[in-house]
């Protein structure tokens, strides 16, 4: 495929500054780390059944901003009287085969057939923990738009989806929706592709949403670079960013924040509240599972950044204040 976009060099794309994915030897190290033990990557006891509050969530209200986190980089976002459902997962494995890989601790709070009225769908990129192919050609069927990044459309139709139905973004590429609502493609400094065969044929990136009265940052996966701050000068300040916490490892850390990093970064983009994701669902890393918030934790602290941490399915008004339900604490040994 060609595509007319400056960070794609006519076979694959390109992330905005020069990012090693896997180094020289990296493969070799991941592996012996993968045959060692790690303590804690695990709840002891699964977590949950968390369930979303389906009164709460059917009544949208307009002028308000909401968040429903279902896990992982799955959330609810309702702005200002319209309701954007991004990186919808209810896989069980983030994996190509349903036997193995990596298995998620709880369900998703709301079942695919409970989800209130979705205006939008916003699909990041196309790796396993963040497309979930029957519960997109789900949601395409019930005639839900998605707005995606380049090529992922095209996976998309060529899985069966109608094609009026999707939008493709290149990075800084806006389509307005009505009545003051934009939607922004972001870039992100991370990576693409369903199989070792064909990485970076696709693009990956994030979502600026502005309503007529707030303004939302939704990160999906990315490491640290100085993006953030352009980002946040031309289109922040933000009421509430959603950035990547979790599946850190030294190997990845140009293409996962890192807890610290996610303090940083939400700095840079001028965010008022900062709503930690891509945490607590999967052991993709080698880290304890509750160690990314509690570092993310830490980190706010020293830099006095409010946070919301609500469970998972809980749906929480974004008034400015800080929020922790603390409820990862009842699943520590």
């Amino acid at each position: 495929m060609n595509y007319q976009s400056d960070h794609f060099n006519g076979k694959i794309f390109l992330n905005p500054v020069p990012t090693d994915v896997m180094g020289k030897g990296s493969f070799v190290r991941i592996m012996k780390m993968y045959m060692q033990k790690h303590r804690d990557r695990s709840p002891l006891h699964p977590p949950g059944p968390f369930k979303a509050d389906l009164t709460v969530l059917n009544k949208l209200q307009p002028g308000q901003l909401r968040v429903t986190w279902l896990g992982h980089s799955s959330n609810l976002i309702e702005i200002d009287g319209k309701r954007f459902l991004t990186d919808p997962l209810w896989y069980q494995r983030a994996s190509p085969v349903t036997a193995v890989g990596p298995k998620r601790f709880f369900d998703n709070p709301l079942p695919i057939n409970n989800l209130p009225a979705i205006d939008y769908v916003l699909l990041s990129h196309d790796h396993y923990d963040h497309l979930d192919k029957n519960a997109m050609l789900h949601l395409l069927s019930k005639r839900i738009p998605v707005i995606t990044m380049l090529g992922v459309g095209r996976r998309l139709i060529n899985w069966g989806a109608d094609k009026d139905l999707v939008t493709e973004l290149d990075w800084w590429q806006s389509i307005e929706l009505g009545n003051g609502f934009v939607i922004t493609a972001l870039p992100a400094r991370h990576f693409s592709g369903r199989w070792i065969n064909d990485r970076f044929s696709t693009l990956w990136g994030s979502f600026a949403v502005k309503g007529p009265a707030h303004n939302v940052y939704f990160g999906a996966d990315s490491g640290y670079y100085d993006g953030f701050k352009k980002i946040g000068n031309q289109l922040g300040p933000f009421d509430l960013t959603m950035l990547d916490s979790g599946a850190y490892n030294t190997e990845w850390e140009s293409i996962h924040m890192g807890p610290e990093n996610t303090v940083k970064a939400h700095i840079d983009l001028k965010g008022e509240l900062l709503m930690p994701i891509h945490w607590g669902l999967f052991n993709l890393a080698f880290h304890p599972w509750m160690e990314p918030v509690e570092r993310v934790i830490k980190a706010a602290e020293i830099n006095n950044v409010k946070l919301i941490l609500p469970r998972p399915g809980e749906t929480f008004i974004v008034n400015g204040n800080s929020y922790n339900s603390k409820w990862w604490e009842t699943y520590k040994r």
